[in-house]
Order: structure tokens, then C-alpha cells, then sequence
């Protein structure tokens, strides 16, 4: 009986697919893809997979963490058939839908944010932050972010906190404030200036993993 392709089938089939042969490089996105899966074990294999993953989210420029372009996962009904799973029915991007959710699952942000005090308007700051994200067709494009809007989740990739913005909405006699509700939450880094790279992804037991390479 044919077996769907699970973690393991994924994990030989790229497997394979770094042994091409000895003459050819020796493609470092399958060893991204697995180690990743696996949450980057101790090995040398594994090691030198984070270390270009670091060097990738690592300014200037900041490149895609795992490009599974160059980590060809292709299988012939006959090679599915001695491995003794289904040939798997791949997307525009190559890739079946269990490795997609691997790769989909990364959350990257490059963090450019300033935080200032002005004494007429109050807290003022400049966010450029970007977020990148992988297309349908496995392609990678980089888009418009936040950091003091984003996930909580960065502010404590960075070591800063998420506080709360309350709003005045039942005042006093007096004038002043008598009730704040809360009306958003806001990422605060730990200084002024925050700037950095902020990776999270998550392994095949659903665990999270944070990074966050700062400049």
C-alpha cells in the first residue's frame, strides 16, 4: 500500500536530492530544510545550515531564509514506487503541501525602527519595518511592515516589551481622567534606535523557534 509523503518521505527525498553527484555543489537549502524541520540538532550538517541561514538574514542585503528553488525535490512515479509512497502531486512552486507549510510557516521581518519623544506631541517614531513573504510560486517579495504594529512575538525576538495605549474615555468634574480603556498594543524595542532581522519558524513537533540578528 502506498503511504502519503510524510515528514520521513520528505526528508529522503531531499535527501536524494543533495547526493546528485559528488561533482555538483552540494545543495545547502536541503540541509536548511530538514535541519529546520528537525529545529537545527547538534551536527556539523546542521550547523553550517544555521550559519548560512544567519549569514542570509544577516544585513546588507537580507536574502530569504530557506530558497527551496535550489533544493530540487522532484520524484518519477518509479523512484516513489521503490520508496513505497504515492508520487506526490506538487504545486506551482514544486513542492507538495506538507514542505509548503514548512517554508510558509517562516515569519521574517527586517526591523528599521526609531522611537522619539516630542515634547509637543508626545512619543513620536519612524518604522520602516519590512516583511517578507513566499509567493504561490515559491518566489520571495519583500512588503510593507510595522514593528510597533506587528506581531508580539518581535518585540520579544529583540528583548523589548509590548505595552499597552490607553485612551481616556470617561473623564471627571475636574477635567480630568476618571476611567482608560485600552485601544491598542504597541511593540517597544529596548532603546531609541531597533534595527535588525527577526526570523521565526517552526519545527515538525509545531514548536516555535525565535532568531533575531541585530545591526
Amino acid at each position: 500500500m502506498h503511504r502519503s509523503l510524510t515528514f520521513a518521505a520528505a526528508c529522503a527525498l531531499a535527501g536524494a536530492a543533495a547526493s546528485i553527484t559528488p561533482a555538483q555543489a552540494y545543495p545547502i537549502d536541503c540541509a536548511i530544510f530538514l535541519c529546520m524541520a528537525g529545529g537545527f540538532p547538534a551536527s556539523v550538517e546542521c550547523s553550517r545550515a544555521k550559519a548560512e541561514v544567519i549569514r542570509r538574514i544577516t544585513p546588507w542585503p537580507v536574502e530569504p531564509p530557506l530558497q527551496l528553488w535550489r533544493c530540487p525535490m522532484g520524484i518519477s512515479a518509479e523512484d516513489a514506487a521503490l520508496a513505497g509512497i504515492a508520487a506526490p502531486q506538487l504545486g506551482p512552486d514544486d513542492l507538495t503541501p506538507e514542505v509548503r507549510a514548512y517554508r510558509d510557516a517562516i515569519a521574517i521581518y527586517h526591523i528599521r525602527f526609531t522611537r522619539t519623544f516630542d515634547r509637543e506631541t508626545g512619543e513620536w517614531f519612524y518604522d520602516r519595518t519590512q516583511v517578507g513573504s513566499y509567493g504561490e510560486d515559491g518566489s520571495f517579495a519583500w512588503g510593507r511592515g510595522s514593528f510597533a504594529t506587528g506581531p508580539e512575538w518581535l518585540a520579544e525576538a529583540v528583548g523589548g516589551r509590548r505595552v499597552a495605549i490607553r485612551e481616556c474615555v470617561s473623564e471627571d468634574r475636574e477635567g480630568g481622567c476618571r476611567r482608560y480603556e485600552i485601544v491598542r498594543y504597541e511593540n517597544r524595542g529596548p532603546g531609541p534606535l531597533t534595527r535588525g532581522v527577526a526570523l521565526r519558524y517552526r519545527d515538525h513537533t509545531g514548536a516555535v523557534h525565535d532568531e533575531f540578528v541585530r545591526y
